[in-house]
């Protein structure tokens, strides 16, 4: 009988922490100039919410290349299963945002919070979002400052013309980037990221500004990086 309530009591909690672990950040895709374009989040049943980085959410659906093959062009199809959203009822920066794709439940900064923060995404299930206030640096104020337990920097108005207002960290992952004194074919591209190292053809090759070494998927603590060539 003992055995019983321990077997029963297992499963309960591994049913109670299911939806804590039901989130992850799947993708951070950066364009070939090296700008962020998404962060991506995965959610249950291949569900995946592609968010900017000053949080508001620019798509979401299903993705149907989730284990076939790279989606490539952030393809999204629609998603049949449970959505709700925020009513007339809700705090007015909330109103007609999605609240529920599927179990995950989506939160918002409401109208009566930082006036920089509010109709920004809160929380997608468990991983929380915080954000650079209008007080912080030019380069990167307003943008996502934490991601759960992921801390996120910029590089700040200081630094080099074009690598300022970029993608500096995610937790332990470091990126850089190729400067202005660079050829003018790759200088602001993505130099590193982690320990992935990518080199670029030069204004005098074939393919100027396409790349030359490296890889355009890599994983690094747990979050894959997409790099585009455009």
């Amino acid at each position: 009988m003992v055995h019983m309530k321990k077997i029963v009591f297992i499963l309960a909690a591994a049913f109670f922490f299911i939806p804590a672990f039901g989130q992850n950040i799947s993708k951070i895709t950066i364009t070939g100039s090296g700008q962020v374009d998404v962060f991506a989040f995965g959610l249950d049943e291949n569900v995946q919410v592609y968010v900017t980085r000053d949080g508001r959410i620019s798509k979401w659906g299903f993705d149907r290349f989730i284990g076939f093959m790279e989606n490539y062009n952030n393809e999204l199809e629609p998603y049949v299963g449970r959505v709700e959203y925020y009513t007339q009822n809700d705090d007015e920066a909330i109103r007609g945002k999605v609240k529920y794709i599927g179990r995950t439940l989506l939160t918002y900064y409401a109208s009566y919070e930082n006036e920089s923060l509010k109709g920004k995404l809160k929380a997608i299930g468990s991983i929380a979002f915080e954000y650079y206030l209008s007080f912080d640096d030019a380069a990167f104020s307003g943008n996502i400052k934490s991601l759960g337990r992921q801390a996120v920097t910029w590089y700040p108005s200081f630094e080099n013309p074009d690598i300022r207002g970029k993608l500096q960290r995610v937790g332990p992952t470091v990126l850089t980037y190729y400067g202005s004194f660079e050829d003018k074919a790759f200088r602001g591209k993505i130099k590193s990221i982690d320990r992935f190292n990518i080199t670029y053809y030069s204004s005098f090759e074939q393919f100027s500004g396409s790349m030359k070494t490296g890889l355009q998927i890599m994983n690094a603590n747990g979050i894959k990086y997409y790099v585009r060539n455009f």
